[in-house]
């Protein structure tokens, strides 16, 4: 059974991956080392490039903050925790749970990816408030229908190319989500995941003797909703009125936003969050509350993004991410470019963690390899495409928010996630090549 099977990868995180803080300063580090090495600057200069780039993801930053405490907001509301409750009460066994949390979680990812990393940590503790299962694998399954997120309805790189004055149109033009999102080599890569990861997932649950539970502290995360009054100042602070008033006009927007064509993106995802946790909680006092209760996990989101917006500036200021792009481009054919393409762009993302910012680095050299080769260059891109999601699951960055949400370090997650590196790789790899 794969429970055996992924121990020693379980083991390998458990002991030597750091706190994901220590990540990013030794993968900033790596970057330093690597453009010097490799593409001839000095130090003073390499320096710069990430002085340069710190402050680049800082809107990025606030938009991911945002989803982990309005996802959390919105969570912690009497009707959303009803409705998680009574949905993870379908699932009677450790297994079901496992595989119920996994479907959930890659249905969420495909459709929106913010969306799914809330969606799938929230649910997995309602999971585990009424089964106990492996909290580590319960949670690493959550993250795991991250995968899917770049061949799904709000896939960065297949949105760009479909966009009209997009900055690669005057070399391949616009291309449709037809032929990317659509298309049937991708949608076969996503049904295969959404068969294959559940079932990995359950395969890799440990016997009942060798499970870890969740700390119930960490389960009971409502926040106090006693009224009292004071000052005059409570009753404002308790007012349903006030609430409903700014509420319902948060709503208004939304209804007109998607009635003017407006599609589902990280903002909007966000406000409807938002302004629902605001009519939901009823008063601005239960609000606040909750909303204390989920500023407590964003610490991890706040000193480390800028640090991966520094590695990001290292990478392309240097030419360090173009050249690994090239390496894998010079022993391409028109056949095995995609595959190499998502072999590169898996690497790049370990450094470069942001769909549009790889897209930005890897289209210039990918895409007139693409036209010289030969190759198809919608598959090429979502080979790109499927390298940045792919490698989340070795890169601790996009599960901040969920390990935030589950009160878990990395290193409890990342186990699991390596062994469905490996596994979801093959797949993705030969639904690149071969179909």
């Amino acid at each position: 059974m794969l429970d055996r099977a992924s121990k020693p990868f379980v083991s390998l995180v458990e002991k030597y991956l750091p706190d994901p803080y220590l990540f990013v300063i030794i993968l900033t580090l790596l970057s330093f080392i690597a453009a010097m090495i490799f593409e001839g600057h000095g130090p003073l200069a390499v320096i710069e490039m990430w002085g340069n780039g710190f402050w680049n993801l800082l809107t990025f930053s606030m938009q991911m903050l945002l989803v982990l405490v309005t996802g959390f907001m919105l969570a912690s509301t009497p009707l959303v925790r009803g409705i998680l409750n009574r949905i993870a009460g379908l699932a009677r066994t450790p297994g079901q749970a496992i595989v119920l949390v996994t479907f959930v979680a890659l249905i969420a990812s495909w459709i929106n990816w913010g969306f799914g990393l809330v969606v799938g940590a929230l649910f997995a503790k309602a999971l585990a408030r009424q089964i106990r299962v492996h909290y580590p694998l319960l949670i690493a399954s959550a993250y795991s229908g991250f995968i899917v997120w770049h061949g799904g309805l709000a896939g960065s790189i297949p949105l760009v190319i479909a966009t009209d004055g997009h900055f690669t149109e005057n070399v391949i033009g616009v291309i449709g989500t037809s032929e990317t999102i659509f298309a049937f080599f991708n949608l076969a890569i996503v049904v295969a995941l959404f068969i294959v990861v559940p079932l990995v997932n359950r395969l890799m649950l440990p016997e009942e003797r060798d499970s870890v539970y969740a700390d119930p502290k960490v389960l009971d995360d409502e926040p106090d909703t006693a009224v009292v009054i004071n000052r005059p100042a409570d009753h404002l602070e308790n007012s349903r009125i006030l609430a409903w008033l700014i509420g319902f006009s948060g709503i208004a927007f939304i209804f007109q936003y998607f009635i003017n064509g407006g599609g589902l993106n990280l903002n909007i995802v966000n406000f409807m969050f938002l302004f629902l946790a605001i009519i939901l909680h009823q008063t601005p006092k239960r609000l606040l509350a909750s909303l204390n209760e989920a500023v407590k996990g964003g610490s991890g989101i706040v000193i480390q993004f800028p640090f991966y917006a520094g590695i990001m500036g290292v990478m392309t200021a240097s030419g360090l991410a173009a050249s690994i792009s090239s390496g894998f481009v010079s022993i391409a054919s028109a056949q095995s470019l995609p595959f190499w393409s998502f072999i590169s762009a898996g690497l790049v993302n370990i450094f470069v963690p942001s769909g549009g910012g790889q897209w930005a680095v890897q289209a210039p050299v990918m895409l007139p390899a693409a036209q010289e080769l030969g190759a198809d260059i919608p598959r090429v891109a979502m080979a790109v495409a499927w390298g940045d999601a792919w490698t989340n699951l070795l890169q601790p960055f996009w599960a901040l928010p969920v390990l935030a949400i589950a009160g878990l370090k990395a290193k409890d997650i990342m186990g699991y996630c390596l062994m469905l590196l490996f596994i979801t790789g093959a797949i993705i790899s030969i639904g690149l090549t071969w179909l």
